[in-house]
C-alpha cells in the first residue's frame, strides 16, 4: 500500500507498532499501551465551543450540540428547538482532505416534559489507492464512516434531566470494494449498534452579583457491540464513561466566567491486561500471538491474543476494563483523559474560551491547548475554535472547528412580528 492507504488506516486502528516490549524477566513498568477501538472517529469532538474548552461538553450549559455530549442538557434551553452545522478540516498538518461533518437538531416538547434530539456525523478519509502485495493499483476508494442516533430527553425534577440515545455506527475502509488484498481475508464496511445514558444536574445559586449555575454531567457512551471488517477479528467501538462539573460565576450583570472540568474513562480492554492466576485456569485460550502461553507469574507477557480479545463480551469488557490494566491502579489512572477551560460571555451574546486536553504519555499523548470565540444572537449562534498542540510534531496543530447554529422558534417569532 502506499503511504496515504497506510495513514488513513492508522487512522481507524491507531498504530500499535510503537508500543515498546519489556523482558519476561523484569518487573512491570510504564511502556506504551493504547487503547485501540475501532472507529475512533466517534470520539472526535464535533463541535466548536466543546473543542475549545478542551474537548469538553457532558456539563457544560446546554447548547444546540448537546445531542453529541450530554442530550439531558436540552431541557434546560432557552429555545424550544434548534438545529446546527458543524465542520473540521481533521488533520490538516498531514493530509488536506480528511474531513469531520456533524449535523444536530432538538425539539422540546415543553408541557409534556421531554423532547427529542437527533444528530448525523461524516467522517470522510479522503481519497486512497488500495494496492495489492506488488503495489498495484487495485482500485481508488473514499474511505468514510458515519453514525446516525435518535434520543430522549426529559426532566426528572426541576434540576435534573435524563437522556436516552440509539445509535447505528458504520466504518467503510475499503468504500464498498470488498475484495480480499494481497490475499488476505476479505474486507467489508462495519456496522453495529450503540446506546448513551447520561444524567444532568443544574442548580442554580443567587449571590449578591447575581445568579450562579452549577451543573454535573455524567454520560455512558457508545454502550454497544462490537466491530468487525472480515467478519474473523472485531475491535471495540469507543465506549466511554464522562464525568464533569461546571461552575457560571457572575463577575456582575453583563460579565460572567465559567469553569468548566471533565474526566473520560474509556471503558475497553486492553489487549495486555492484568489477569489472575484463576482467570488464566479458566480461560486457556489466553494466549500470546506468538504462541507462547501468559504467565502467571509475570505480568510482562499477559497479552491476550487477538481470537481471545475477538471472542470477549461487550458488556464482560466493559467492566473488565476498570481493573485489567497491566499497572494496576497506577495504569488505570492513567487511562483516564481530562479536558479543563474557562469560558468568558458578556451579556451571553460575545464568547472567549480557553482549554487544554490532557491524555497519558503512555496511552496517546495528546496533549494541547484550545481556543475559542462564539457569537450569540436570538436566531443564531456561530463558533470557532482552534487546537495547538503541546509537541511541535503533534498531528492535531492547526485543528479549526466551526459551527453555526439556529434557533428555530427565534426564527419563527422574528418572522410572526414581521408579519403583523
Amino acid at each position: 500500500m502506499n503511504k496515504k492507504v497506510i495513514f488513513s488506516l492508522a487512522v481507524v486502528l491507531f498504530a500499535t507498532a510503537l508500543r515498546a516490549q519489556t523482558t519476561a524477566t523484569t518487573p512491570i513498568q510504564d511502556e506504551m499501551n493504547p487503547l485501540i477501538t475501532s472507529m475512533p472517529s466517534a470520539s472526535i469532538a464535533p463541535d466548536a465551543r466543546a473543542a475549545g474548552l478542551g474537548d469538553q461538553g457532558v456539563a457544560t450549559e446546554a447548547d444546540f450540540n448537546a445531542q453529541y455530549w450530554n442530550p439531558a442538557k436540552y431541557a434546560y434551553m432557552y429555545s424550544k428547538g434548534g438545529i446546527t452545522a458543524n465542520y473540521t478540516p481533521w488533520l490538516r498538518s498531514l493530509v488536506g482532505d480528511i474531513d469531520l461533518a456533524y449535523l444536530a437538531g432538538f425539539y422540546n416538547f415543553g408541557d409534556l416534559g421531554g423532547g427529542i434530539g437527533a444528530s448525523f456525523t461524516y467522517f470522510s478519509m479522503g481519497d486512497v489507492a488500495l494496492t495489492d502485495g506488488s503495489g498495484n493499483v487495485l482500485q481508488n476508494v473514499r474511505p468514510n464512516e458515519w453514525t446516525l442516533d435518535l434520543s430522549y430527553f426529559r426532566k426528572l425534577h426541576e434540576y435534573v434531566s435524563m437522556s436516552v440515545a440509539i445509535r447505528v455506527l458504520y466504518s467503510d475502509l475499503n468504500n464498498g470494494y470488498n475484495s480480499s488484498i494481497g490475499g488476505g481475508s476479505e474486507m467489508h464496511p462495519a456496522v453495529t449498534a450503540a446506546a448513551d445514558i447520561a444524567l444532568y444536574y443544574r442548580q442554580p445559586i443567587e449571590l449578591p452579583m447575581g445568579t450562579s449555575h452549577f451543573n454535573l454531567g455524567f454520560a455512558l457512551k457508545n454502550l454497544g457491540g462490537k466491530m468487525t471488517y472480515d467478519s474473523i477479528t472485531s475491535n471495540f467501538i469507543p465506549t466511554s464513561m464522562n464525568i464533569g462539573v461546571s461552575y457560571e460565576l457572575p463577575i456582575n450583570k453583563y460579565n460572567f466566567l465559567t469553569f468548566n472540568l471533565e474526566a473520560n474513562k474509556m471503558m475497553v480492554p486492553s489487549r495486555k491486561s492484568r489477569f489472575t492466576t484463576k482467570q488464566t485456569a479458566m480461560y486457556p485460550e489466553l494466549w500470546n500471538d506468538d504462541g507462547t502461553p501468559i504467565d502467571p507469574t509475570n505480568l510482562n507477557t499477559w497479552q491476550m491474543s487477538q481470537d481471545a480479545y475477538s471472542a470477549l463480551n461487550p458488556a464482560k469488557g466493559w467492566f473488565q476494563s476498570f481493573a485489567d490494566a497491566p499497572g494496576g491502579a497506577k495504569e488505570e489512572f492513567q487511562e483516564v483523559r481530562w479536558g479543563a477551560g474557562i469560558e468568558y460571555s458578556y451579556n451571553h451574546q460575545f464568547f472567549a474560551r480557553v482549554g487544554y486536553s490532557y491524555e497519558n504519555f503512555y496511552k496517546g499523548n495528546r496533549n494541547y491547548f484550545t481556543f475559542g470565540a462564539g457569537f450569540h444572537l436570538s436566531i443564531v449562534t456561530l463558533d470557532i475554535s482552534y487546537c495547538v498542540g503541546v509537541a511541535a510534531t503533534n498531528p492535531l496543530n492547526n485543528t479549526m472547528r466551526f459551527t453555526l447554529g439556529f434557533d428555530l422558534y427565534g426564527i419563527k417569532d422574528l418572522v410572526n412580528n414581521k408579519r403583523k
